[in-house]
C-alpha cells in the first residue's frame, strides 16, 4: 500500500498563517517594480496555490479579490474539509479547493487550462525531486505567457551550518515513541543538551544557540513542517533557476521590496562586486554568499514584458497606497539586513499622515506636494522602503470597492466568529489592500463586539472577557496569569482602550470593520464568570 503522505509529515497539521508575498496587489507591485508589465490589473484573473495547507491564505485572498479564480490544492483531505469550511461560511463562490497530490492535480475536473499567477509559499524545498518535476511540469503547461510563479525555498549557503542540526533532530525524533508532538520536542531538547555541554559543533556555529533557542518556544506544528519531512532541501538559487528554466521561466526579482534597493543589503564595495557580474543568475547567486541567504522569495516570469521609462512612471502614478501601520506622528525607524534605515522624517512624515487620511495613489500624493522637492528616484525609493517594512501596502482600485467590503465582511465575520473559541486564525481580509492585516484575538473579540452595538472600549472588554472566562482562559501580566474576573477585566480595558486610539482609525479605513448583525436585537445573554 502506497503511503499517500510521500513522507511529508501529516501527523500534525499546518499552521494557519498569511503571506503577503501571496497576495496579488503586493506581487503585482513587485513585478513593476523590477520592469515587468503583468497583468494583474485586468479583470478574469486565474490564480493557483500549489501545496495551499491549511487553504487559509487563498481563503482571505478570495474574499479581498472577487474579481479573481482562486484554485488551490493540498494532498492533505483534513486540510481541505477545514479550507472548504471556511470557504462556506464565508460564502465564497471564487475559490475552490481539490485534494490532489502534485502529479495528478492537472487531471482535477474542472481546472482552468491556463493561469496568470501560480504560488508556492514553503513547498518546494519540502518535497521530494519527483514532487518537484511535478511542479515544475504543471507551470511549464498551465502558465499563461507573461504570468508570474512565486517561489520561496530553504536557501544555501545560508542553511549550510544548520544542516547537521536537522539530522541530529530526525534521528532524535526516529528513535522515540509517543505522539510526533512529544518526540520534535524531545528531540528539539536532546539537542539543547549537546550544546549546552559543550559538543563543538554548536561552539563552531554560534549561530545555531540562537536557533535553538527560537525552536524551543516554537509550537510542535511549524517545527514539524520546517524540519521533519522526509524531504527537506536548502537550494542554490542557480539550481533554481535552472528548474524554472525547464518552464520557460526566466528569474524576475524578489518578492520582498526591500531586496529591490540594493544600498540597504550591500556595502559599496559589495555592490561593485555585484556590477561587475553580467549574468542575472551568477549575480543572484553572489548576493546569497555575500548576504549568508538562508530563505529567498522569488518571482520567476514567463515573458518578461519590459517597461519603458515612462510606463514605469505611469504604472507608478495609478498605483494606490494604503497606511498599515499606525502613524501618530513620531519617528519612524526602519531595519533591514545592515540594521537602521536613515530616514528623514521631513520627507515620509508628509507622506504617512497624508495616507493616515484614506488610501492615495502616488499621482495624488504628488499633487497635494507632500514629497517637497524631493527627486522622483527618492521618492520611488523612500515608498518602496515603506512598503517593505509594513508601513504602506500596494492596494486596489476603488473599481469595485463596495462589492469587495460585503464580502471581505462576511469573511472577516466567520473568523472573528472562529476567534470565540480559538487565536488559530490571527488576520483579516482587507478590500483596500486585497490581502490580509493581522489581528490578535483580542482585537477580532474587540470588532465583534463593536458590531452587536457594544459601543465603548469597557463594553468591548466585557463582552471578550464574556466569551473568555467559561473557557478557562486567562490573561498574563508582568510574566504571571491573572485569575480574578477584577484583574482580567483591567487589562481587557486596557487594551480596548488601546486599540480604541490607534488601531480601530486604521481598521476602518481599511475595511476590516464589521458592520452591525442580528445580534444587535439579540445580545448575548449570561454574565462574565467570576
Amino acid at each position: 500500500m502506497n503511503d499517500w503522505t510521500s513522507g511529508y509529515v501529516a501527523d500534525i497539521d499546518y499552521t494557519y498563517d498569511f503571506f503577503r508575498e501571496l497576495t496579488p496587489s503586493h506581487l503585482g507591485f513587485c513585478a513593476h517594480s523590477k520592469g515587468h508589465d503583468h497583468a494583474l490589473d485586468r479583470p478574469n484573473l486565474t490564480y493557483c496555490e500549489l501545496g495551499c495547507g491549511q487553504g487559509f491564505s487563498a481563503n482571505l485572498l478570495a474574499a479581498a479579490n472577487p474579481h479573481i479564480q482562486f484554485h488551490a490544492m493540498d494532498f492533505n483531505p483534513a486540510h481541505m474539509a477545514g479550507a472548504a469550511n471556511l470557504a462556506r461560511d464565508a460564502e465564497l463562490d471564487n475559490v475552490h479547493f481539490y485534494e490532489r497530490s502534485f502529479d495528478d492535480f492537472g487531471n482535477a475536473p474542472g481546472l482552468p487550462q491556463d493561469f496568470d499567477v501560480i504560488a508556492l509559499h514553503g513547498v518546494y524545498s519540502w518535497v521530494s525531486k519527483e514532487h518537484q518535476q511535478h511542479i515544475t511540469s504543471f507551470i511549464s503547461q498551465r502558465l499563461k505567457s507573461g504570468g508570474l510563479v512565486y517561489l520561496s525555498y530553504n536557501a544555501l549557503p545560508g542553511w549550510a551550518p544548520a544542516l547537521p542540526l536537522r539530522r541530529i533532530l530526525t534521528n532524535r525524533a526516529e528513535q522515540g515513541s509517543g505522539p510526533l508532538s512529544e518526540r520534535i520536542a524531545e528531540a528539539v531538547e536532546f539537542a539543547h543538551q549537546l550544546e549546552q555541554n559543550g559538543a563543538d559543533y554548536f561552539t563552531g556555529n554560534p549561530a545555531l544557540t540562537k536557533r535553538l533557542s527560537k525552536m524551543k518556544s516554537m509550537p510542535a506544528s511549524y517545527l514539524a513542517h520546517e524540519y521533519f519531512n522526509k524531504d527537506w532541501t536548502p537550494f542554490h538559487f542557480e539550481d533554481i533557476a535552472s528548474d524554472m528554466s525547464q518552464a520557460k521561466l526566466k528569474f524576475l526579482g524578489a518578492a520582498e521590496p526591500r531586496d529591490h534597493v540594493d544600498d540597504i543589503s550591500f556595502s559599496d564595495e559589495q555592490q561593485t562586486l555585484l556590477k561587475m557580474e553580467s549574468d542575472p543568475v551568477h549575480r543572484e547567486s553572489l548576493r546569497d554568499i555575500l548576504l549568508n541567504e538562508q530563505f529567498r522569495t522569488d518571482l520567476f516570469v514567463k515573458g518578461k514584458l519590459p517597461m519603458t521609462e515612462r510606463g514605469s512612471v505611469a504604472a507608478w502614478f495609478k498605483t494606490p497606497l494604503a497606511l498599515t501601520r499606525h502613524y501618530g506622528g513620531g519617528t519612524v525607524k526602519l531595519t533591514w539586513r545592515r540594521g537602521e534605515i536613515p530616514m528623514d522624517q521631513e520627507q515620509y512624515g508628509p507622506v504617512l499622515t497624508a495616507l493616515a487620511q484614506g488610501p492615495m495613489t502616488t499621482r495624488e500624493l504628488l499633487e497635494l506636494g507632500v514629497f517637497g522637492q524631493m527627486p522622483w528616484g527618492e521618492i520611488t525609493r523612500m515608498l518602496t522602503l515603506l512598503i517593505g517594512d509594513g508601513y504602506l501596502a500596494p492596494s486596489l482600485s476603488n473599481e469595485g470597492l463596495e462589492d469587495r467590503r460585503e464580502r471581505c465582511r462576511i469573511f472577516n465575520a466567520a473568523v472573528a466568529k472562529r476567534s470565540e473559541e480559538s487565536e488559530t486564525l490571527q488576520f483579516f481580509a482587507s478590500p483596500v489592500t486585497g490581502g490580509g492585516i493581522a489581528l490578535d484575538r483580542f482585537e477580532q473579540l474587540f470588532l465583534l463586539a463593536r458590531s452587536e452595538g457594544k459601543e465603548t472600549p469597557a463594553d468591548w472588554a466585557n463582552l471578550a472577557w464574556q466569551i473568555l472566562a467559561p473557557q478557562g482562559q486567562r490573561l498574563q501580566k508582568d510574566g504571571r496569569v491573572l485569575e480574578t474576573a477584577e484583574e482580567n477585566l483591567s487589562v481587557l480595558r486596557a487594551r480596548a482602550n488601546v486599540f480604541a486610539a490607534r488601531r480601530l482609525p486604521l481598521c476602518e479605513t481599511l475595511g476590516l470593520t464589521l458592520e452591525p448583525t442580528s445580534a444587535l436585537a439579540t445580545p448575548r445573554q449570561g454574565k462574565a464568570a467570576a
